[in-house]
């Protein structure tokens, strides 16, 4: 039994794929540096949860093997043995029972598990180790899978929301509501009537439980992924099925609670996260060298510091230069650029550009 109080494990296996042109295969979001600090996003996320950690030997991280290598050049202070690699992505819910697998094994299985996905942006780092101190001391106190909600503070159709219901408890004087339902991405409309009741928060992702608790909670939900990790571990994880957290298991489990949380905080999730990150009242968010004549809500971005961008005459469009590919995309449409891709990946001369 280890007296280590909460294991964060990093998600770091996704593609970042409306980060396209600058997040490709090899070079995914996670090892972008889209706030200026000169950090990538997965390793402020792991200076994020180091004191929560307490240090590099309790901080994990589960990854594909495509960017394997790439983690470990961003991450040179990270045990190997600390380093889950995925033969081939398989969503959130294979991540987790794996990771949560081998954590119980090493720690014991009363230890509490994190989940951290490595692409998010936090504004008040205070803000959210007290928001985890909470969550832990509530998946220790009881069973619970505990998942952080963001307090919405604009009707968003891009995220999931959660339903809080019972008032529960206070921790860290936060305070802690079981979960009454999760809702996928809602149309308008409902996303304003959501943020009119008070009792909704965005699905931020990430969740904090005890490994024994969600081991027995997969058995009941999901054995179809956890018994095959079980008998053959990570020889049985192509045949795994693709499937979310969310689906395999949060939104049928009864130990599912919220901590409502305001520490700031974006997902990132494209390329409209930059003008978000800047909060400033420029015309235009600008990464590049840009010359403007009439051009407002214009988000620019280029990797080579000697490109020089000039617009005239233009509004809310993305134009982001990465060598030999230019984007010029509608600020409303760059959920788009994903149904692009696929279209490069079927087409053999240009598949080189993913």
């Amino acid at each position: 039994m280890s007296n280590q109080t909460l294991v964060p494990v990093i998600l770091a296996g996704g593609k970042g794929e409306r980060f396209w042109p600058l997040s490709r295969k090899h070079r995914p979001k996670q090892f972008l540096s889209l706030d200026g600090s000169g950090k990538s996003l997965l390793q402020t996320t792991a200076d994020r949860l180091l004191s929560l950690a307490g240090g590099w030997e309790n901080l994990w991280v589960i990854t594909n093997g495509l960017i394997a290598d790439g983690v470990r050049e961003q991450l040179p202070q990270l045990p190997e043995a600390n380093l889950l690699v995925e033969p081939q992505g398989r969503d959130t819910a294979p991540a987790v029972a794996w990771a949560t697998i081998e954590v119980s094994q090493r720690y014991g299985k009363e230890t509490a598990i994190g989940f951290f996905p490595a692409d998010h942006w936090i504004g008040d780092q205070q803000g959210f180790e007290k928001t985890i101190t909470a969550a832990t001391q509530l998946a220790i106190t009881k069973p619970a899978i505990v998942t952080l909600g963001i307090t919405p503070n604009f009707p968003s159709t891009g995220y999931g929301y959660i339903e809080q219901g019972h008032l529960d408890n206070h921790y860290e004087g936060l305070p802690v509501y079981q979960v009454s339902r999760f809702t996928e991405k809602p149309d308008q409309q409902t996303a304003e009537s959501f943020l009119e009741t008070g009792r909704y928060s965005w699905n931020s992702g990430m969740f904090i439980f005890r490994g024994g608790v969600v081991l027995e909670e997969l058995e009941t939900y999901a054995p179809n992924i956890l018994h095959p990790l079980l008998e053959k571990g990570i020889e049985a994880y192509s045949n795994l099925e693709k499937k979310s957290i969310d689906y395999a298991l949060m939104e049928k489990t009864q130990l599912a609670y919220i901590i409502p949380a305001d520490f700031g905080w974006d997902d990132l999730g494209d390329w409209n996260a930059l003008e978000r990150l800047a909060q400033n009242n420029r015309k235009n968010t600008a990464i590049a060298h840009h010359i403007e004549q009439d051009t407002q809500g214009a988000i620019i971005y280029a990797s080579d510091s000697d490109e020089v961008v000039v617009t005239i005459g233009i509004e809310d469009v993305v134009i982001v230069r990465d060598g030999n590919v230019t984007l010029v995309v509608n600020k409303n449409q760059t959920q788009q650029i994903k149904q692009v891709l696929k279209l490069l990946q079927d087409d053999p001369k240009l598949e080189k550009l993913l």
